[in-house]
């Protein structure tokens, strides 16, 4: 359960690394053919938006890749926790705001991953 638990957190961590280089460096070119309701006019001018996101997605897969690197496994438990929680709170918070397709990309692999630790 344990190796499985932390194969999530690292796919969670993965994708939020993806999310940082997406906003932060790909936002202009990739951006439009990702997002394609939106006009492409639209993506220069937030550029500094989508990067600022960028760099908060970072720090939650930073937060996550620590846990790695925790030797007690209860204080990793705790890191990995709140940092999965930060994940599911902006995933919802999204879902609501946004697009309710975020709940299932990101808020959801937090979600079941948080609940397994309730059954570990």
């Amino acid at each position: 359960m344990l190796t499985l638990i932390k194969i999530l957190i690292g796919v969670v961590m993965l994708e939020h690394l993806y999310i940082l280089w997406f906003e932060m460096f790909a936002w202009t070119s990739r951006g439009p053919k990702v997002f394609k309701s939106l006009p492409k006019e639209l993506f220069p001018p937030t550029k500094a938006l989508a990067a600022n996101q960028g760099l908060y997605n970072g720090f939650l897969a930073a937060g996550l890749c620590w846990t790695f690197f925790i030797a007690d496994p209860l204080w990793a438990m705790r890191v990995a926790i709140f940092f999965l929680s930060c994940v599911v709170i902006a995933g919802i918070y999204g879902a609501l705001t946004a697009d309710k397709k975020i709940f299932f990309v990101q808020a959801l692999p937090a979600l079941v991953t948080l609940l397994l630790f309730l059954f570990y």
